[in-house]
């Protein structure tokens, strides 16, 4: 790991101390495949809110000097949108047992470091603390093979979130509307769900 990162850890309110810093990071990181996000400081502000309302929200962030090159984010599945929370809600599960782990996002030259495996401790770790929650979550959007901006060579996080003990769970599935870069109008893409037990 750079000896020259420092690490900040926020919760609830604060997260709006660094709205600016997430929100050019999300955009930056976002923007390449899969998601390829064509995204915006507003309406980052305007998502980032759900954190900040959310009295047992967390943020990870990694910073290099004075920018954020990293940042991991989490909050209880029942604080989160409606689109998150539909396919639990449609299934029966109890939302007050289960949280939801949001982006997790690092610049490309910061990669490779164990930055990855640190983000999912200190989420884990934090959604332990409470005693009731006994399933972590996160999604992952679903992009074919064979879509035209997929890179060659490319290679998903699949194996690396089963080696930290998710797995895919097919029967939740949501769609999160977003401006691809490539679109004039914003269309759903479709959403898989990967959850692990915390207990």
């Amino acid at each position: 790991m750079a000896p020259s990162l420092t690490f900040v850890r926020l919760t609830g309110r604060a997260f709006q101390t660094v709205f600016d810093d997430l929100a050019a990071l999300r955009i930056a990181v976002f923007y390449d495949f899969p998601y390829l996000y064509e995204g915006t400081v507003a309406y980052e502000k305007n998502y980032l809110e759900t954190y900040a309302r959310s009295e047992r929200s967390f943020l990870f962030a990694a910073y290099d000097g004075d920018r954020m090159i990293g940042a991991t984010t989490a909050l209880p599945l029942r604080d989160e949108t409606d689109e998150v929370r539909y396919p639990f809600e449609q299934r029966g599960y109890d939302l007050d047992t289960i949280f939801y782990f949001g982006e997790s996002i690092l610049l490309p030259d910061y990669r490779g470091m164990g930055l990855g495996h640190t983000f999912f401790d200190e989420r884990e770790a934090h959604a332990r603390q409470f005693g009731q929650y006994t399933t972590a979550c996160f999604c992952a959007v679903q992009r074919p093979d064979t879509h035209p901006l997929r890179p060659e060579g490319y290679k998903p996080l699949d194996a690396f979130w089963i080696k930290r003990g998710y797995q895919q769970d097919t029967r939740l599935k949501s769609a999160f509307t977003w401006l691809d870069r490539t679109e004039a109008v914003e269309t759903a893409k479709p959403m898989i769900y990967w959850t692990r037990q915390l207990s």
